[in-house]
């Protein structure tokens, strides 16, 4: 999954001429306690943290007047979440912002919530494949897709969906299975037209990815 698939709309951007006691309260209805901030032009500008604002007596002062942290310090669309994952724990952060090429603000990833969500796909869970379909969000059926995968003595652990980046028409469907070896499923789902464009046995993930998901566990402390 990549940053633009997980941007979170709900937590809004502060302006430079934003008031302290404004983004404080955003802080505490959104639980967070960093706020991004931006131009009027939508340029990014850094992130302002509730332990700064709180230094000062001043609850009027402008966002503009105080020191802003990590203006360089941002992601693309583009960017896997794993990436955004070292980025987070490197200037320990709840959260990434997204910019464009021309660095206009897109939006904030809340690492702790999509790791939260990304994480139950792994964590205490038994041995398994992964494989990642796309398909037309009108013509998903979970109960479809599991009837298939069963038949074949194999059970669905958990299941994640987003919508594709390139195509709001598709989406994306993430199963982790209780077997390693995928040939059968992935044959079965494609007899039934289905399109397979991922998937990660054991010995890949060991091999290729077991890094990044060990990093996302710290991450989690899981």
């Amino acid at each position: 999954m990549t940053a633009e698939e997980l941007i979170n709309s709900m937590i809004p951007p502060l302006k430079m001429d934003d008031k302290a006691l404004q983004a404080i309260n955003w802080m505490d209805k959104f639980r967070v306690t960093q706020l991004p901030v931006i131009e009027n032009d939508l340029t990014y500008r850094g992130l302002i943290s509730e332990d700064l604002l709180l230094e000062d007596s001043d609850l009027e002062r402008e966002i503009g007047d105080f020191p802003l942290m990590l203006e360089e310090t941002y992601t693309t669309g583009k960017t896997h979440f794993y990436d955004i994952i070292k980025l987070a724990i490197k200037h320990n952060l709840q959260l990434i912002a997204v910019v464009d090429e021309e660095k206009k603000f897109l939006g904030v990833v809340s690492v702790n919530e999509t790791s939260s969500a990304i994480g139950q796909m792994f964590a205490n869970q038994e041995t398994g494949g992964i494989i990642v379909l796309s398909l037309k969000e009108r013509d998903y059926s979970l109960a479809e897709i599991s009837r298939l995968i069963e038949s074949n003595n194999v059970k669905i652990l958990s299941s994640f969906v987003a919508t594709d980046e390139y195509d709001s028409a598709l989406i994306k469907l993430t199963l982790k299975l209780n077997k390693t070896d995928l040939s059968r499923i992935i044959a079965t789902l494609e007899r039934f037209s289905y399109k397979i464009i991922a998937q990660f046995q054991e010995t890949e993930l060991l091999s290729n990815d077991k890094e990044r998901l060990d990093l996302l566990l710290r991450y989690l402390n899981i």
